[in-house]
């Protein structure tokens, strides 16, 4: 007499009885027939998209340091030094002289010497901070790809927990956050996790950049086309780009100061590079050539709406870079989805 299958039970998720098995479920075989000879086909994860593979590249030209030897950063290390050491001769002779003229001058000298160094150190050590801190944003940004691809859970779980703790102190997004952490408790899939993750809590941060985007393209585009100074579209456009890749940085969680905004700047030009340019798209082209925007409107105007293209791109690779996690569960954004007014017709 056969022995018969156990019959299927309800049970709460909740029960103290019930004990869940981490472990990585039993596949069924697959029967395939092959050859003698014919070697057995290795399993292989999805590839990564493209465009994010040219993210990750820009990434680590960028933001993680090159550890090869460099006559340039030779030059400048010695150049540093000498500057280093002409500072402390020069501040060891304001100190002599201060005392010379009288005690009570050179320890005021030395007090405020005293204070410069300590602001010195702090500022360093902040710089030190945020350069660690964008480089393991890219770091995430690069790990997310690779454990979605993979549908890797553990990964995924130790990915989204550093999200998670990424932005603990913002609190707007604390209900985010504890929807995605409720799901990581619900969640079995590591694919799946991801994409609730970024759906949940970078999806109210990608609004907040591309407003930022909309805004400094707007305005871009507007003061350019009615400044007299060629000069001082030239200011104006550079404050305003600087102004927003540290506001896109910010958004997402990071913290550039001198040394990491430069960083930053190199990962973004890396990224426009290796993109193509100002290469926007078909679409963009097509607004550009097919509608005649250059025909509709005066010079003036035509320089205010390339800027603001400029604006708009610097400000997508911005995006692109300092996004945490990729684009998985939404379509990156394009310049004619942040700044749709700089391709209205001119009447």
């Amino acid at each position: 007499m056969s022995q018969r299958p156990p019959r299927p039970r309800a049970f709460r998720l909740d029960d103290r009885r019930i004990a869940v098995d981490d472990q990585p479920a039993p596949y069924a075989p697959e029967a395939v027939i092959r050859s003698q000879h014919e070697p057995i086909p290795a399993a292989a994860p999805a590839p990564i998209d493209e465009a994010e593979l040219k993210i990750e590249a820009a990434q680590k030209s960028g933001l993680i340091a090159r550890s090869r030897f460099s006559l340039a950063r030779l030059a400048w290390t010695g150049l540093g030094g000498l500057v280093s050491l002409a500072l402390g001769l020069w501040a060891t002779n304001l100190i002599e002289g201060l005392f010379a003229k009288a005690e009570s001058l050179g320890i005021i000298g030395v007090v405020f010497g005293l204070v410069f160094l300590v602001g010195l150190i702090g500022v360093a050590a902040r710089e030190i901070i945020a350069v660690a801190r964008q480089t393991r944003i890219a770091e995430m940004h690069v790990a997310f790809a690779h454990a979605r691809t993979a549908d890797d859970r553990a990964a995924a779980r130790r990915l989204v927990g550093q999200l998670i703790a990424l932005y603990r102190d913002r609190p707007e997004t604390a209900h985010a956050r504890a929807e995605v952490e409720d799901a990581t408790r619900a969640i079995i899939d590591g694919r799946d996790l991801i994409d609730v993750a970024e759906r949940t809590l970078l999806r109210p941060l990608d609004d907040k950049a591309q407003g930022e985007i909309a805004a400094a393209a707007k305005r871009v585009s507007l003061v350019t086309a009615i400044s007299p100074r060629a000069v001082l579209d030239v200011v104006f456009v550079v404050a305003q780009i600087v102004r927003l890749v540290r506001r896109i940085a910010e958004i997402y969680g990071g913290r550039p100061g001198l040394l990491g905004l430069i960083k930053l700047a190199r990962s973004i030009g890396a990224h426009i590079a290796i993109t193509g340019g100002m290469a926007v798209g078909d679409s963009l082209l097509q607004q550009l050539v097919g509608h005649g925007i250059a025909s509709r409107i005066s010079a003036r105007m035509g320089e205010g709406v390339l800027n603001g293209l400029l604006t708009a791109r610097v400000g997508l690779s911005a995006l692109a870079v300092c996004r945490p996690a990729p684009f998985s569960v939404d379509k990156a954004p394009g310049v004619s989805d942040v700044a749709p007014f700089l391709f209205s017709k001119g009447e």
